[in-house]
């Protein structure tokens, strides 16, 4: 098994065991591959992924839960959660914020469970409404800096229907000019303008 965590566009993979998936990644000299647990080792790892010359990174440990614990304290950890949205003519629900398709999605309240987030935020961001739960598809983990802190924000990704129409509204406040529906035929197309978290959305609902 193993967690991947976007860097900007590189991935960090925390892993058990390398698979078929991480195994390419093992023969790029760009890759970074540390095998032995320590926190000095967690912060050369960390050191690595923000060198220009390094566009990946391998953090191989047989108990991956432990592995996942000396990451996570390095950061503070944010949790979102947002939806993979079809509709009765099988496009899909995307955002354009500041320059970048994306999915709605937004950080998860005092209170709220990670459903109600999703939907909540799938609806403020788009206007859309009628909106039916699904499945959780996946979980994507990124980071960035806010304010001088390290942020790891774990994103919970839902699929959700809609078969209400209406028209869509994109939330300016959020940095959001556009709202529209992809047919699924023309999301990849579309989506070479977007976040790598993104495309593993689409992979998990066999989009990509």
């Amino acid at each position: 098994m193993y967690l991947k965590i976007y860097f900007n566009d590189k991935p960090l993979f925390l892993c058990d065991v390398i698979d078929d998936n991480i195994a390419p990644y093992t023969h790029h000299d760009d890759a970074v591959l540390i095998d032995e647990l320590s926190p000095q080792a967690v912060n050369s790892m960390l050191h690595e992924m923000a060198l220009p010359k390094v566009h990946a990174g391998i953090f191989l440990h047989p108990d991956l839960p432990t592995l996942k614990a000396a990451f996570w304290k390095k950061f503070t950890i944010v949790q979102a959660a947002g939806g993979l949205v079809f509709n009765s003519r099988n496009e899909i629900l995307v955002i354009n914020r500041r320059n970048k398709w994306d999915l709605p999605k937004g950080k998860l309240d005092d209170g709220e469970t990670l459903p109600e987030c999703a939907l909540r935020e799938v609806q403020e961001e788009t206007g859309v409404e009628g909106l039916q739960l699904n499945d959780l598809l996946i979980t994507t983990y990124h980071t960035y800096h806010e304010r001088g802190k390290f942020i790891l924000k774990e994103n919970y990704w839902y699929r959700m229907n809609s078969n209400t129409v209406q028209e869509l509204l994109p939330q300016a406040e959020e940095g959001i000019t556009e709202v529209r529906w992809v047919p699924v035929s023309g999301i990849k197309s579309l989506m070479e303008n977007t976040f790598p978290s993104i495309r593993e959305v689409l992979s998990a609902a066999a989009l990509e």
